[in-house]
């Protein structure tokens, strides 16, 4: 009896899933996206399906897929593979929605024009590209609270400092109990640049680092560096931001 009471809940379970995935697309899209995402061109299922642009915060992506992975239903998360493409370059993820809300990439990819991020960062004119590579980035109530992986900044103009190129620069992220850190350097940056970000879970963060002029700095920057508290005996100025996000 119990085995028969198990094979018609798993039937039950699978006869709902059934049902949502079979949904037009363009129906979820009204039930469950909110309203500060904007997507035109749905075509499709919530099972397999495509929109030709979306939008949030700023943040532009274009030829958008997706495909869900039905085995990770019986797990109570609704799991999708989506390839999308930006401006230039690409993004693909698997994206995962709990039943309870909470949303989490896996295995993301994505080679992005930094422009993308102006909006967001409040840095009009924000210049350059990035490679992403993260096994996973968590989120909770619209915030990140969990990443681990690495970006790679290359080109990087921010118009604060100066229109010269600032270089290349490294951040490897990793999640920690009270929050997210990350280790940051420059790669062929226009100064040697060693830091840490920590962002904690209450949205504060804090990036201490230490910043050398180089023989080719631009006097953009060198003129930045002036505003730095004083050499110590390495030659290294500290360089500290504190704030909120």
């Amino acid at each position: 009896m119990r085995s028969m009471r198990n094979l018609i809940i798993v039937a039950l379970i699978s006869a709902v899933a059934g049902l949502i995935v079979m949904l037009p697309a363009r129906v979820v899209y009204r039930w469950v996206v909110p309203p500060e995402i904007a997507i035109s061109g749905i075509h499709g299922t919530a099972w397999i399906g495509s929109a030709s642009e979306a939008a949030v915060n700023g943040f532009y992506l274009r030829d958008i897929e997706w495909r869900l992975n039905p085995l990770r239903f019986f797990t109570g998360t609704f799991s999708y593979q989506l390839n999308a493409t930006p401006v230039s370059g690409f993004l693909e993820s698997e994206v995962n929605v709990s039943f309870g809300g909470e949303v989490s990439l896996s295995r993301l990819r994505a080679a992005l024009p930094l422009e993308l991020f102006a909006g967001a960062s409040g840095l009009r004119g924000l210049q350059g590209s990035a490679s992403l590579e993260f096994e996973r980035v968590e989120f909770a109530d619209g915030f990140i609270v969990a990443a681990d992986g690495t970006v790679k900044v290359a080109d990087l103009v921010v118009p604060l400092i100066g229109r010269d190129s600032l270089g290349g620069y490294k951040a490897e992220f990793f999640t920690q109990n009270n929050g997210i850190a990350a280790s940051i350097e420059d790669t062929d940056g226009v100064v040697d640049l060693a830091g840490s970000l920590q962002i904690k879970s209450d949205r504060t963060f804090r990036f201490l680092g230490q910043v050398v002029a180089k023989p080719d700095t631009p006097q953009s920057v060198l003129k930045q560096l002036r505003f730095l508290p004083p050499a110590n005996d390495r030659g290294q100025q500290e360089v500290r931001l504190e704030g909120v996000l």
